[in-house]
């Protein structure tokens, strides 16, 4: 599969020619449409045009956030990773890839993620979610500063493991056919680099802006799901590419942010034959905290009194994720834990993100 890398910042000559694209003085109304149950909602934007990474969302539905982080602090954040998963006590070693095995590894999905023990609560992820360049490009994109977040999870993927299968594509997207508009915009924590060798996030850029007719064409409506998750086969795969749509591996640097649309099509690729590089990165959403329910809230804060996990939708249908974690044969891990390491600190502006206090 031929891939594209795109990096998108304020020195790339891809954001320079979007910039230019876009560079006229007439004034641009944006209409953010996401529907929550029955209602639906509009936010209108007004500004002389969007451009950069904003544009880049908008239109491509995935986009680039240069820097959010200082590279530093990104840097930091990785090792405090590196610790967590060093914290087990077993021989795994970063430097030899001979330890890079499920015996010296705690249970991790099919995806390379982490989601138990307690990891979604860790300082480290609470720290990383709280980053000001984190929370303003999300402050940008909903013309909001109150946010509720996601408690997401971690991704550690070792290059070339041989003790398990390579995770080939799955393509997907993260909303029901029943919801129309944009419902979320999902993001990476870069905490690594990223480059078009390495395992990362591949996207579909402009498939978001199909989707509609996609559904209403391509597919039938009896086998809907309220779910927000679509999983795609290669005929319908095939649906895009005839119109233009093909697969890009997004590069990027330690401390960016990724971005993009829950309507793209998308999904986590593993490292190539190529790479050395172990891939390292949080996953974080934010959408506003008056789109969410008092039930909705109500969840939110008994998961986080759990220590518990969710998947990326922060405002509504919350997804909690098992706080026990199991080996494969259905025995709850020895080395489970019911709170994490090093506790985050429970500011005021935590738990108004956590959506257990009012803005």
């Amino acid at each position: 599969m031929l891939w594209f890398c795109y990096k998108y910042g304020a020195s790339s000559s891809s954001s320079r020619r979007t910039n230019r694209a876009a560079s006229t003085k007439q004034p641009l109304v944006s209409l953010l449409f996401f529907e929550i149950g029955f209602l639906l909602i509009s936010g209108i934007r007004t500004q002389e045009r969007l451009t950069g990474w904003e544009y880049n969302l908008r239109e491509r539905g995935f986009t680039v956030v240069k820097g959010v982080i200082s590279y530093e602090r990104a840097t930091q954040y990785q090792q405090k990773a590196y610790d967590w998963l060093k914290s087990f006590g077993t021989e795994l070693n970063f430097d030899r890839p001979e330890t890079w095995i499920k015996e010296n590894l705690p249970v991790q999905s099919k995806a390379n993620t982490f989601y138990g023990y307690g990891v979604n609560h860790e300082k480290f992820m609470w720290d990383a979610r709280q980053e000001p360049g984190v929370l303003d490009a999300f402050a940008t994109i909903w013309g909001s500063n109150e946010l509720l977040v996601s408690f997401d999870s971690l991704n550690i993927t070792f290059p070339n493991r041989k003790d398990v299968p390579r995770l080939g594509p799955w393509e997907h997207i993260d909303q029901s056919p029943f919801r129309k508009g944009l419902l979320c915009v999902h993001g990476i924590i870069v905490l690594s680099p990223s480059g078009p060798e390495d395992g990362g996030l591949v996207v579909y850029p402009g498939a978001h802006n199909l989707m509609d007719e996609f559904f209403n064409t391509q597919t039938d409506k009896s086998t809907w799901e309220r779910l927000d998750k679509w999983n795609f086969n290669d005929a319908q795969l095939s649906w895009f590419a005839a119109r233009g749509i093909q697969p890009h591996k997004v590069c990027a640097e330690v401390g960016d942010l990724i971005l993009w649309d829950g309507r793209t099509i998308h999904y986590g690729s593993e490292p190539t034959e190529k790479s050395s590089q172990i891939r390292t990165a949080t996953y974080v959403a934010y959408t506003p905290a008056r789109l969410a329910t008092k039930e909705t809230l109500k969840k939110k804060a008994e998961i986080l009194a759990q220590w518990g996990g969710t998947t990326h939708l922060p405002h509504d249908r919350i997804r909690t994720r098992d706080v026990k974690t199991y080996l494969e044969d259905g025995t709850r891990d020895p080395r489970d834990r019911d709170e994490p390491i090093e506790k985050p600190e429970m500011t005021d502006k935590l738990l108004k993100l956590a959506g257990v206090k009012k803005y």
